[in-house]
């Protein structure tokens, strides 16, 4: 069985040093809500890479499904970053690695 999980990665926008105390309350509340609903493997921020806010790895039903839950994110639905969405294929013991 293939096993497959959506990384999110968060680009700051040109308006992303405007962003408030209230945005990053509703993006740190977005991230608990993906958590407790089984959706976030993995999330965090970048230092050092310029444009680059942070990324998050989904685990979701589809492509489509960790898509919505792109749109969803705070920081994407106020203006304040874009994102890319990549599918990764997991190589673990589980599948010999992928070989």
């Amino acid at each position: 069985m293939e096993n497959w999980v959506y990384v999110m990665i968060i680009e700051k926008s040109k308006s992303y040093n405007k962003v408030m105390k209230a945005v990053i309350e509703r993006h740190v509340a977005n991230l608990r809500d993906l958590d407790e609903k089984g959706y976030l493997v993995l999330g965090g921020a970048f230092k050092g890479y310029p444009g680059v806010a942070g990324m998050y790895i989904l685990k979701a039903a589809s492509y489509e499904e960790a898509e919505e839950l792109c749109k969803s994110e705070p920081l994407v639905l106020e203006g304040y970053a874009t994102y890319k969405l990549k599918a990764l294929q997991v190589a673990d013991k589980d599948n010999n690695y992928l070989l």
